[in-house]
């Protein structure tokens, strides 16, 4: 039985944009497992499984259901661990959820002040009411007046990476020579800027795309493939 994933989705059902369901997504496909994928809204979350979500990636595994794509990752590793490793130990689990807290908080933050009004325009009309509320609540001020794309910005988040940058000179992954789950951490939160915007993030020689690209051509070009 396939594994369900509740996969937070645009105007366009087939953009999944979401920067904590791409992580879960790899997960899954790096642990090989049969999974349904089906697009929900933001509108729609509270409905899952009977109810009572607050947030997406959710999945359902048979008659179990786990919210949060770190506790999922836990979940897939301890439940399937006669499958590909997401960790590689528990030093692994440490490194990968310094990652995630790295990425959820500094990486996209500094993303979302970027993309902010681009998100907004992808969403379906059911949607926008409460994400222009939530969002603009939390910034202070309209969307459009949120969203900085000017050099300066830009220039400050890819500096912003220069530890990772740094560390790519002298491995491929996170994991070393292949990928773990720290990297499809960080994966998630670069695959969500390329999903709802056209902005460039990184130059093409900048090593942290380099390893982008590799990520995006993982598990049958999983990440590329997603419809944009």
């Amino acid at each position: 039985m396939a594994i369900k994933l509740y996969d937070l989705c645009g105007a366009d059902r087939a953009l999944r944009f979401s920067p904590a369901c791409w992580p879960t997504r790899m997960a899954l496909a790096h642990k090989g497992l049969e999974v349904e994928t089906i697009p929900t809204l933001f509108t729609e979350i509270a409905a899952i499984e009977g109810g009572g979500q607050k947030s997406v990636p959710v999945i359902a595994d048979g008659e179990t259901v786990i919210r949060d794509s770190f506790a999922i990752a836990l979940y897939l590793e301890d439940t399937y661990d006669n499958r590909p490793t997401l960790f590689g130990g528990e030093s692994g689990k440490s490194l990968s959820r310094f990652i995630h807290y790295w990425a959820e908080s500094v990486v996209q933050g500094q993303i979302a002040r970027m993309v902010i009004h681009d998100i907004f325009v992808k969403l379906d009309p059911a949607d926008q009411p409460y994400f222009r509320h939530s969002r603009e609540a939390r910034f202070g001020c309209a969307l459009e007046e949120a969203q900085d794309q000017s050099p300066e910005r830009i220039e400050a988040f890819r500096a912003s990476l220069g530890p990772f940058r740094t560390t790519l000179y002298k491995q491929a992954f996170f994991g070393g020579d292949t990928p773990l789950y720290a990297d499809y951490c960080l994966f998630g939160s670069l695959q969500w800027a390329r999903m709802v915007s056209d902005l460039k993030l990184l130059e093409g020689d900048d090593p942290v795309a380099q390893w982008f690209e590799r990520c995006l051509d993982l598990f049958g070009e999983l990440g590329r493939s997603a419809k944009v």
